[in-house]
This record gives structure tokens, C-alpha cells and sequence, in this order.
């Protein structure tokens, strides 16, 4: 019966001028049954989530236009050069089984991507080569429930950024670096292994109304967590006095040793389960 329907999707969309096909939930582990696929560049929109691809064709790069791709909660444990898709701006590979997403060194291979979702993975610190922090366009970048320790001063080489979620991950500090962010206004860094933050965030824009800073579930030094009690603007207040930039000083020198890395297998299993894709894509 699947057979069926990717043939007719297929079949309906080959003479349409911007064609947005939608294969989710259909039980799929390979997309063998798709081959007639890469010969149609009116695809504009290819939507895999909610399968069982253990992988995606090379052959992928042939989709020329292609702009969203959602492979959401599949089982892929790597990816094919997706930067050769030079018109993609929306990537959601999230709720996978990825240990890294290196992107080569070179000239902002991803020159139109604007949403780039890797939640809900494996990645460790070797995802940031020098070409990751090459996607200038990037204006959200979705992290969180992976195995990062490390995020690199780089960071700030995406000044675009208007949201980075780095939720339920295992870094044991932010770089002073972020603080030349000035486009961000969402920061997700609960459920991680942070004690201090840098003096910097306190330059940040996080006192507007429209403005999220989520620090919850860290193991904040005292000043700072009872500061969070009161709110994030007073942590914000504090982070910004001299008695915390002596405070921060003294911590770095004293070279406190970071908390032990938290198990986060349960609680993958348990999210993996969900239908649910990330931020509605």
C-alpha cells in the first residue's frame, strides 16, 4: 500500500511547479521505492519524518531546489553531503541517532540555510569544525539533548543567530565569545553541567519582553542560583555587577573541576517515542 501511494504522490507532482511532497509516518526504511525522485527538480519540500531510514541516498543532491528538508525522528546515523543543496534553508534532522554533522572547510557551503534543527542526537564536540561555523544565514540553531561538552569561541562567526538551544547537553561552560551575539534573543542552557556564565551575557539583550533565557537545572554557584530564584533579570543584574566579574575571576583561576556527566540514555528512549517534530517541522 506504500508502494502505492509514494508512486502516485510521484506520479501527481512531476508537472507541478514547486512540488512539496510528504512521506511521513509511512513505516519506510529505505527510499528505494523513491529512485524516479531525483530526476524532478520542481521538489521544493521533502518531508521523511517519523520513519525508520537508517540513511539517505547521495543521490539527494540531484533535488537542486530543494529548500526543507524534515528527516525528524528516523533511526540515521550518518548523513550524505547535504551541502551540496545550495538552495536549502530549513534542515531538521533532529530525534536521530547522529554522532556528528562535520561540514567541510570551505566558503559558506550553505549559503541560504536559516533553520538548522540537531536535537535529539548523539553529537559530540567533533560536529564543530571550522566549516560548521561557516553558515553565516544561520538564524536558528537547535542543539539540545545531545553530548556536547564544548562549544567553541567560534560561536560568535554566526552572528545572525537569533535563537540557540543548547538545552540538556553536558557543557561545563559558555564562552565569553557568545556575547557577540548581539542578533540573539533566545538562549537555551538548562540541564547542563554550567556552574558560572561569562561577564559577557550580561551585555546581552535578555531584559526585553520578548526576549527567553533559560538557565534551569545547572549547578550554579550560590550567588547565581539564588539570583535565579528571584528570576533570570536578577541574574541578568547580577552577571552584569562588578562584585560577580570578581567572583567569575576568582572561579576561573581556582580551575573548579565540572560536575560529573549526568546517564541521559532513559531519558532518550523515552523521547524517541514521541510523534511529535521539533518546533512544528
Amino acid at each position: 500500500m506504500t508502494t502505492k501511494i509514494i508512486r502516485k504522490t510521484l506520479e501527481e507532482a512531476k508537472d507541478l511547479p514547486f512540488a512539496e511532497l510528504d512521506f511521513s509516518d509511512k513505516n519506510l526504511v529505505h527510499l528505494e521505492d523513491m529512485t524516479r525522485m531525483w530526476d524532478m527538480n520542481n521538489i521544493t519540500r521533502l518531508t521523511l519524518a517519523h520513519n525508520k531510514l537508517t540513511e539517505i541516498p547521495s543521490n539527494i543532491a540531484y533535488l537542486v531546489n530543494l529548500e526543507i528538508l524534515n528527516v525528524f525522528n528516523n533511526d540515521l546515523v550518518d548523513v550524505p553531503d547535504l551541502w551540496k543543496l545550495k538552495k536549502l534553508r530549513i534542515l531538521n534532522l533532529g530525534m536521530n541517532q547522529l554522532h556528528n554533522f562535520k561540514v567541510p572547510t570551505g566558503s559558506n557551503l550553505f549559503p541560504m540555510m536559516e533553520i538548522l534543527d540537531l536535537s535529539y542526537n548523539n553529537l559530540t564536540d567533533e560536529t564543530f569544525t571550522e566549516g560548521f561555523f561557516t553558515i553565516e544565514s544561520l538564524r536558528a540553531l537547535y542543539l539540545s539533548d545531545n553530548e556536547l561538552e564544548y562549544l567553541p569561541p567560534q560561536i560568535k562567526q554566526l552572528f545572525n543567530l537569533r535563537i540557540l538551544a543548547l538545552r540538556d547537553n553536558q557543557l561545563a561552560d559558555v564562552p565569553q565569545e557568545i556575547g557577540e551575539l548581539s542578533n540573539l534573543r533566545e538562549l537555551h542552557l538548562q540541564g547542563n553541567r554550567l556552574q558560572v556564565l561569562p561577564p559577557q551575557i550580561g551585555h546581552m539583550d535578555f531584559l526585553s519582553p520578548r526576549a527567553i533565557l533559560k538557565l534551569d537545572s545547572n549547578p550554579w554557584v550560590p550567588p547565581i542560583e539564588d539570583q535565579l530564584v528571584l528570576g533570570v533579570s536578577h541574574v541578568i543584574e547580577y552577571v552584569r555587577s562588578d562584585t560577580y566579574r570578581y567572583l567569575f575571576g576568582r572561579h576561573m583561576q581556582a580551575n573548579v573541576p565540572p560536575p560529573e556527566k549526568s546517564e541521559r540514555g532513559s531519558r532518550r528512549l523515552t523521547r524517541k517515542n514521541s510523534k511529535a517534530s521539533l518546533n512544528g517541522r
